[in-house]
């Protein structure tokens, strides 16, 4: 029994060790689980999420751009819209969005809601109306009453559209990171090398910025605030909703969350590496240049962002017929 008894202790003592209490001090807070006030509602905004019918070739939807496989984005520079246009700037991960002070890069979409409308009338992206993508919901009566369940009318509206989608993308957070489990007290959830890393991103200012749940998204800053960023994107940022001048390249702060999966970065896609990123914040934000051992220790903390991924079954949408207006992928 005595033997018993010292291998239970040391079995507690042990246990105590690896957890310590929770880190809230930190700049950075954990990301907590969505909490789902309307299934209903979220259940129609996904299948309008996957649907893409809302757009007038019939072929892109919100996850061709915002693809929930792959970090919420679709690893390329710039999207490819219409008739394979090229989209003017790098789509933003749509994961954890809703933790965002604003939508888009210039902040031109204060919620979600405002945000999801764009995209289907934008003749580069989606090419639809809103008229049509309304038309097209109208005329399938499994969308008409499950619209009528979750709003009590069975006249599609947009707002109602929009609303759906945003709910759905509420609950597109990545809680329970490896960061997330050593911010909650768990002391063996990061390396020597990761912790190290985290400790270089404080101590060199990088908080500043990227902080709060989303690791970044709550403030809008200048791009080259040391030295200039050289690109050649024409956007403008912030000067493009403000019309003023002190606002040019001010871009909203991206999150960090899943950081490795939303490649390539910044708002014109040209760094394709996450060391190439570090590189060049360090060099035009901060006016430090990190040697290779810093830099790799801060690309091997920011992987410990990446938290569990949105897990569901996909919709199986409801069939068009007759009266669904046809789809113009060519025109």
């Amino acid at each position: 029994m005595h033997k018993i008894a010292l291998l239970a202790a040391a079995f507690t003592v042990s246990a105590t060790a690896a957890m310590a209490a929770p880190r809230t001090d930190e700049p950075i807070q954990p990301i907590e689980p969505a909490k789902v006030k309307d299934a209903g509602l979220v259940e129609l905004g996904k299948k309008l999420y996957f649907d893409p019918r809302l757009s007038k070739s019939g072929f892109i939807s919100c996850n061709s751009c915002h693809n929930l496989s792959m970090g919420g984005t679709d690893n390329l520079k710039t999207s490819i819209g219409h008739n394979w246009n090229k989209g003017p700037i790098n789509a933003p991960t749509v994961l954890n969005s809703s933790l965002n002070l604003a939508q888009f890069w210039d902040g031109r979409a204060l919620t979600l809601q405002d945000q999801a409308g764009g995209p289907i009338a934008n003749p580069g992206e989606m090419a639809s109306t809103h008229t049509l993508a309304i038309s097209v919901l109208q005329s399938i009566p499994a969308y008409v009453a499950e619209y009528k369940k979750v709003f009590g009318t069975d006249k599609v509206s947009i707002d109602g559209v929009t609303k759906a989608i945003a709910a759905f993308e509420e609950t597109l957070v990545t809680p329970n990171s490896r960061f997330d489990k050593w911010l909650k007290g768990d002391n063996k959830a990061l390396t020597k090398q990761e912790l190290a890393g985290y400790e270089l991103f404080k101590d060199s200012g990088c908080t500043a910025c990227h902080n709060g749940a989303a690791a970044g998204g709550n403030t809008f800053q200048k791009m080259g605030v040391v030295e200039p960023y050289k690109s050649t994107s024409t956007a403008e940022g912030r000067v493009a909703v403000t019309k003023e001048e002190a606002d040019r390249f001010y871009f909203k702060v991206p999150t960090l969350r899943n950081v490795e999966m939303t490649y390539p970065y910044f708002h014109d896609g040209e760094a394709e590496t996450m060391s190439e990123a570090v590189d060049t914040m360090g060099r035009i934000q901060l006016g430090r240049k990190f040697s290779a051992e810093e830099n790799a220790s801060i690309v091997a903390f920011l992987k410990t962002l990446t938290g569990d991924q949105p897990s569901f079954m996909l919709p199986i949408l409801p069939p068009s017929n007759e009266k669904t207006p046809q789809p113009e992928p060519f025109n």
